[in-house]
């Protein structure tokens, strides 16, 4: 005959566990979304022609360059940061996963009272929670999960900060070139400023036009300053990033380096490369299983217990005698929580949900900084060759100009704004080229190129 409590207590189980199943309602399969908003992006609008490259740092062939790359990667405290933040969900993952494995402790104590023998109590416990639903391994395989996200977000402050010290490299040889086109326009202005202070020793000029030149002048070298200042700011930011301590002086060539045009491949290839991309899928991934034991908790438990426990005159005999021996095992199942449960398993479902929107919004960035940087190429290529055929017209009609100030048939001051107006549009050709290269590598970088791990 059963015992009385059975029948109670296999009817609470079953209808625990109906109840657990019937409340999880619907169960969106949002990893499956993220594939199908990814297969819906329409092919990039500007065109892809490039060449077909496999890291971020081929798109320039300088070993001074991957020289300054590696240090970034190897002492820049904010990419450490992020490799310690793996290395903590790389302990969690073993943490949670030893949920799984039965747990032994071990016990010993003394006790010595008035008018009796001193004992001594030894006992040893091994307790276990059976996976009835497989909650811990969820929980586990979330904690799998966020190991890959992480790694994901490792990877992808690796491929940012390999681009920001190619882009702050780049930076300083613009800014190398702004000072030389500086100090030409300058020396250009100090003549001018010498040639009209003869000519007004000689009578043939007036003091308008020198306080003009000195004026010019003086504006050139106070710009020459700030440009120099920035070049100091620039190469200690380089410095940051390299995890050095910050100083001024840096090695980079004279002239600007070959940066290649990468190949945009189509839009599923390019984006399912993109680490960001990766690490929020991981993280939908990782809270499905936090979906699925949140509604486990609501299911029955069961755990065993196994004990040893032994009373003797001396430690040596603890648990080595005449051991007595337990075994437990508990069946529990939630009843009546306040809704506490259940208001848990509803904010993982809505995170859940939280997380494929903040997908969809990295993606719409991702898919945005592609066409952004496609259209700049384009864009600052033609640019570049307007003001390059502007420059060359300019430079003649400022030979003209020289030749008729000395002729005396135009003033100073219309050979001034001439003179400027050519420097000018000098300065604007560097930083055009300056753009256009420093916007591969942010076309590289949207495309999904990184380094190498």
């Amino acid at each position: 005959m059963a015992h009385p409590t059975y029948p109670c207590l296999m009817a609470i189980v079953l209808a625990t566990t109906l109840t657990g199943c019937a409340i999880r309602g619907d169960n969106p399969d949002y990893t499956e979304r993220t594939q199908t908003l990814v297969e819906q992006v329409p092919a990039w609008s500007q065109p892809t022609n490039g060449q077909k490259i496999t890291a971020l740092t081929d798109l320039i062939q300088s070993d001074a360059l991957d020289t300054l790359v590696q240090q970034a990667l190897a002492a820049n405290p904010s990419l450490q940061q992020t490799l310690l933040t793996l290395r903590i969900r790389e302990a969690e993952l073993k943490q949670t996963g030893a949920d799984r494995l039965p747990g032994l402790e071990a016990g010993f104590s003394a006790s010595d009272e008035e008018d009796s023998d001193a004992s001594y109590t030894g006992s040893l416990t091994v307790s276990w929670e059976a996976d009835l639903w497989q909650k811990i391994a969820d929980r586990t395989a979330a904690a799998g999960k966020d190991v890959e996200e992480q790694a994901a977000l490792y990877q992808s402050a690796r491929d940012s900060l390999a681009a920001d010290v190619m882009s702050s490299w780049l930076a300083l040889i613009a800014q190398k070139h702004a000072i030389r086109i500086q100090q030409e326009r300058l020396a250009t202005l100090e003549n001018n400023e010498t040639l009209i202070k003869q000519r007004y020793r000689n009578g043939l000029g007036t003091l308008e036009d020198l306080d003009s030149a000195r004026s010019s002048s003086a504006s050139a070298r106070a710009t020459l300053e700030n440009d120099r200042e920035t070049l100091a700011q620039q190469e200690r930011a380089l410095k940051t990033l390299l995890g050095q301590v910050p100083s001024t002086g840096s090695d980079v060539p004279g002239d600007y380096p070959a940066v290649l045009t990468p190949l945009a491949d189509l839009p599923t290839q390019t984006l399912q490369r993109r680490p960001d991309l990766i690490a929020a899928y991981h993280a939908i991934e990782a809270q499905d299983y936090r979906v699925s034991a949140a509604y486990k908790n609501l299911l029955p438990s069961i755990s065993l217990e196994a004990a040893l426990k032994d009373v003797a005159d001396s430690p040596a005999q603890a648990l080595l005698t005449d051991p007595a021996w337990s075994l437990l095992g508990q069946l529990t199942a939630p009843l009546f929580q306040g809704g506490e449960l259940r208001a848990a398993a509803d904010s993982a479902e809505y995170e859940r949900a939280q997380l494929f929107q903040a997908y969809r919004e990295t993606l719409l960035d991702a898919v945005n900084e592609v066409e952004d940087y496609l259209g700049l190429e384009q864009s600052l290529t033609r640019r570049q060759q307007h003001i390059a055929d502007a420059l060359e017209r300019q430079e003649s009609t400022l030979e003209q100009y020289r030749a008729s100030y000395r002729a005396g048939l135009v003033d100073i001051l219309d050979l001034l704004s001439v003179q400027q107006q050519t420097y000018d549009l000098k300065a604007q050709l560097d930083d055009l080229i300056y753009q256009r290269l420093a916007n591969r590598i942010d076309l590289g970088l949207a495309l999904g190129l990184g380094v190498n791990s």
